[in-house]
C-alpha cells in the first residue's frame, strides 16, 4: 500500500517537466513537499488550512494539490496580507470565499485575530504552512500562535509543514520583555529569532507560551537537507513589500524606520532596501514613493521626492541585525525629538522602552548591545533545545 501511495505521489507532483527538475537540482525537501508523510495524516480527516500564497509545491498551491488527492479541505485561514497575499501591511482583511476553489476564508487579520470556537466547531486537524522571514514582528508566527492556542482549546490537531528560515543563519536583538507582548511581538525572542516555523512551534509548546499553559498535539513535517548554515532564497515573496532576499535580510534592521518619520521604499519597486525622508540632509539617493497596488496603496511620503541611503549594493549574505542605519539617520535629523513619530510602536517593535532611551541619549550600538549578551546566551541555550535541523 505504501509503495502504490509513493507512486501516485510521485506521479501526481511530477507530471510537469518544471515540477521534476525544480526538485532534481536542490537536495532540501520542504513539508509540504513530503506529500508521503502528511497525506496519511489528512486521510479521511476534516482539514483546515493556515495557508497564503507561499503555501506552494513546486508551482502548484498546496490547495490544489490537497484538493486533487482528495483531502477534505473545509476552509482556509488567512494571515496578515490574505489568503492570495495581495493586502498592504497592516490592513485588513475580510472574510469571503476563494474565487478559484469556491472554499470559505475566515481571515485572521479583520475583526479577530484567534479562530472561535465555531471556526474550528467541525475540523479535525489545521495545517501551518506558510512561509515566514524568521523576525518576531513579522506576524505569521503570531498567527501561528493563536492558531495553535485555538486548536488546543478545541481539541483539534495542528500539524506544521516546515520551510526554510531566510535568517536562520544566526539570532540577533534584544529579547521582547513581557509588558510589550503584543501581535507584532508575542514571545520572550530576540528580534531575528533563528528557527524555522516548527521550532518555534515546538518552542511556543514547550515553554508553555499559550494560554493557560495549554497543550495542542502538535506534529511537525520536518524539511530534509535544510541547515541553518543554508542561505535559502524564497521562490514566493512572503509578503508584497518583501520581494527578494536583500528586502528579507535587511527586515530587521530596516523595519525600526517604520515607527519614524522616514520611508523604507513602500511604494518603490525596491521595498526595505532604502531609507528616505523630503529633505536633502539625509542624502544624494532620491526616490519618490507612489501608490502600487497590492504594495503599498498610501505610502508614506506619497508622490514627494525623498533623500536618503541606497542599500540595493549590499550582498544579502553579509547582511545581519543592525543598528547603525538608524543610528546614522538619527544623528543627521535635525530636530530628534521628533525623529520617532510613533513612539508606541517603536517599544513594541524592539520590545523594549529602553531602546529609544538609549539611542536619544547617544549610546554607541556597541554599548547598547552590552546589555544584550547575557540574554542571548540565555536565549541560545535555549533554542538549542528545540532545533530539528544542524547549525
Amino acid at each position: 500500500m505504501k509503495a502504490l501511495l509513493s507512486i501516485f505521489l510521485f506521479a501526481l507532483f511530477c507530471i510537469t517537466p518544471v515540477g521534476c527538475a525544480g526538485k532534481a537540482k536542490s537536495s532540501l525537501t520542504t513539508g509540504a513537499q513530503k506529500t508521503e508523510e502528511w497525506f496519511p495524516l489528512l486521510s479521511g480527516k476534516r482539514v483546515g488550512l493556515l495557508v497564503n500564497q507561499t503555501s506552494v509545491i513546486g508551482e502548484t498551491h498546496l490547495v490544489d494539490s490537497m484538493l486533487s488527492m482528495g483531502v477534505d479541505i473545509k476552509r482556509i485561514f488567512a494571515p496578515e496580507h490574505g489568503f492570495r497575499g495581495q493586502a498592504d501591511a497592516g490592513e485588513h482583511v475580510k472574510d469571503g470565499m476563494d474565487a478559484t476553489t469556491g472554499l470559505p476564508v475566515i481571515s485572521l487579520y479583520g475583526e479577530s485575530r484567534k479562530p472561535t470556537a465555531e471556526n474550528l466547531r467541525d475540523l479535525d486537524v489545521v495545517v501551518f504552512d506558510v512561509q515566514d522571514v524568521g523576525v518576531r514582528f513579522y506576524t505569521y508566527i503570531s498567527s501561528m500562535h493563536y492558531m495553535m492556542e485555538a486548536c488546543a482549546e478545541n481539541d483539534v490537531d495542528f500539524i506544521v509543514f516546515d520551510r526554510p528560515n531566510p535568517t536562520g543563519d544566526y539570532f540577533d536583538g534584544p529579547v521582547l520583555e513581557a509588558d510589550f507582548s503584543s501581535f507584532v511581538g508575542m514571545h520572550p525572542i530576540p528580534v531575528v529569532h533563528g528557527l524555522t516555523v516548527g521550532e518555534l512551534a515546538k518552542m511556543i509548546q514547550g515553554e508553555k507560551w499559550l494560554e493557560n499553559g495549554v497543550n495542542c498535539d502538535l506534529t511537525v513535517v520536518k524539511m530534509d537537507g535544510y541547515s541553518h548554515s543554508m542561505f535559502y532564497e524564497l521562490p514566493v515573496k512572503p509578503s508584497p513589500n518583501l520581494p527578494n532576499f536583500l528586502s528579507i535580510r535587511l527586515y530587521p534592521s530596516l523595519c525600526f524606520f517604520e515607527a519614524t518619520k522616514m520611508s523604507v521604499g513602500r511604494g518603490t519597486t525596491f521595498p526595505f532596501q532604502v531609507v528616505g525622508a523630503p529633505d536633502s540632509i539625509y542624502g544624494d539617493f532620491i526616490f519618490t514613493p507612489r501608490s502600487i497596488e497590492g504594495m503599498a496603496k498610501n505610502p508614506k511620503h506619497k508622490d514627494q521626492l525623498c533623500f536618503g541611503k541606497d542599500y540595493r549594493g549590499l550582498n544579502p549574505k553579509s547582511v545581519q541585525f543592525s543598528l547603525e542605519p538608524f543610528l546614522t539617520f538619527y544623528t543627521k535629523t535635525k530636530d530628534p525629538a521628533d525623529f520617532v513619530s510613533r513612539p508606541r510602536w517603536f517599544n513594541l517593535l524592539s520590545g523594549n522602552d529602553r531602546l529609544i532611551e538609549k539611542i536619544e541619549n547617544g549610546w554607541s550600538e556597541d554599548e547598547i548591545r552590552q546589555p544584550w549578551e547575557q540574554e542571548l546566551k540565555d536565549y541560545e541555550a535555549l533554542r538549542e533545545q528545540y532545533l530539528l535541523y544542524p547549525l
